[in-house]
């Protein structure tokens, strides 16, 4: 499919020329520097009252003029996001992980305080047997310590609140935000690609497959519940929005490599994306194939963009690499070979955390898992292991039959099977869950593969399947118990 190579020069594009004149601003599209605006922003104010307040006041309106949409988008769901959350809102999660160990950072310790934990749910806890760290077993002792068991950027970005309310943060409001915070970032990245002429989509279709993430996926329940499993998946949303902004073209390697490593950092199978920005520096394409071929006399460019993206990503990547080797003794290691008195420790112990073995189930939890209907009494439900994703994410029905292959679709596909195989071969489903939530690591690039795939939000099917997964998720949202709520009087 061509396209005109042509773009109107943005104010974020440094080397947009000059000399061609701003077009008109649409709604959600940044305005364009004029001589005017420039010197709204560099005048003194009017008002001898007002010394100080005028460019502000001006920066700020037209800041709300230039993403007026993302805003709108922002408060639409969290307003939706809080309600729905209801309850669960007004204070903290079951499974506030992140809190404690960033309540342990503040108080100076890497480990966490045992006497302060409000469970023993998936957390991972080392004792030292003849100089070795292992897994504690049995009835806890007094040197053992204890970790949290997961990657710790969700910790880092709440730092900040923890300081403020100590143990008492509240992670589920938090996460609301965070998840309305990712809507308006998806937006923003889908109005990006259209600015870029990689998508043909306009502000409308950009709006409605934002509301498709918020509230057609599984994003939807995992967004309004807190609790350190669903967090995190909800911030690896929003750190993907960004990392793909600034990987595409490759052209902001280092922005690319820090997003990247926040977003491992939150949820470690997004090491995989990485590819997606390793196939932009090496063959962008179209002709990809002659690229390739040509990189043994033409690498230097792409090796420059690939070393600038690992300076991005080597800061955090360097300090949870030092973490993780301080609480258990390997880099690479997050905790979940040590979760205390968990039920998949025999299955770890027998396959590891990843093994063939897994596969069966997992595709069963993320393909074949139907919900359950009786009649006597008349009854809906949902195995907690998991439900097909044909009717969680039912768009995947397009995505096999594109009306068009652009230039990005061989590179968010390969992306999207590279970061499904973590879960595929996980030790764990994701239990208890509605729906195969792992899918939530690549949902954003199956969104943006029908963004691209040409398929009309005006054609009756696609109408029909955007309706069947907003209802389902619906469905989701009001329905899920976890695993806390059964050990927990809510």
């Amino acid at each position: 499919m061509s396209r005109s190579k042509s773009k109107r020069p943005r104010p974020s594009d440094p080397e947009a020329p000059s000399t061609v004149p701003p077009a008109p601003a649409t709604a959600g599209e940044p305005i364009p520097a004029t001589p005017e605006s420039s010197e709204l922003l560099a005048s003194p104010p009017t008002s001898p009252a007002g010394a100080g307040v005028h460019p502000v006041r001006s920066a700020v309106r037209l800041w709300l003029s230039a993403y007026r949409v993302e805003v709108v988008l922002f408060l639409v769901a969290f307003a939706v996001l809080s309600s729905f959350s209801s309850q669960r809102f007004l204070r903290q999660s079951a499974a506030p992980h992140f809190i404690y160990q960033a309540q342990s950072w503040l108080e100076g310790r890497l480990d966490v305080d045992p006497q302060v934990l409000p469970n023993l749910e998936d957390w991972a806890c080392v004792r030292l047997v003849d100089g070795h760290k292992v897994r504690c077993e049995g009835r806890p002792l007094r040197d053992d310590r204890w970790f949290v068991s997961f990657p710790s950027f969700p910790a880092v970005a709440m730092l900040p609140f923890v300081a403020l309310h100590g143990y008492q943060f509240n992670d589920t409001s938090f996460g609301v935000f965070v998840g309305a915070l990712a809507v308006a970032l998806f937006y923003s990245l889908l109005r990006f690609l259209a600015q870029e002429g990689e998508t043909e989509r306009n502000r409308d279709d950009n709006v409605v497959l934002s509301l498709v993430l918020a509230f057609g996926t599984l994003f939807f329940y995992c967004a309004i519940r807190g609790e350190v499993w669903f967090g995190a998946q909800v911030m690896g949303v929003a750190l993907t929005c960004l990392y793909v902004r600034n990987a595409v073209k490759a052209r902001r390697p280092v922005l690319a490599g820090l997003f990247f490593s926040m977003a491992v950092l939150t949820r470690t199978p997004l090491v995989f994306a990485g590819l997606f920005f390793v196939l932009e520096a090496l063959c962008p394409g179209p002709d990809r194939l002659a690229q390739l071929k040509a990189l043994p006399t033409a690498w230097k460019p792409a090796l420059r963009k690939l070393v600038l993206f690992g300076a991005g990503a080597a800061p955090l990547a360097a300090l949870a690499a030092a973490y993780n080797v301080y609480r258990f003794g390997k880099p690479g290691e997050f905790g979940h070979s040590y979760l205390f008195n968990n039920r998949v420790n025999v299955d770890i112990d027998r396959f590891g955390l990843f093994n063939i073995e897994y596969l069966s189930r997992n595709l069963q939890a993320a393909f074949l898992k139907l919900p359950q209907v009786s009649l006597s009494p008349p009854r809906l439900s949902y195995d907690p292991h998991g439900l097909t994703l044909l009717l969680t994410l039912p768009l995947l029905v397009f995505l096999l039959v594109p009306r068009t292959r652009p230039r990005l679709h061989w590179s968010l596909w390969l992306t999207v099977a590279v970061c499904a195989l973590p879960g595929l071969f996980y030790q764990n489903t994701g239990y208890m869950q509605f729906g195969f939530r792992f899918s939530l690591d690549y949902t954003p690039y199956l969104l943006l593969l029908f963004a691209i795939g040409g398929w009309s939000l005006r054609n009756r099917a696609v109408i029909a399947v955007l309706a069947l997964g907003v209802l389902v998720n619906f469905w989701g949202a009001v329905a899920f118990r976890g695993y806390t709520e059964f050990v927990r009087n809510w």
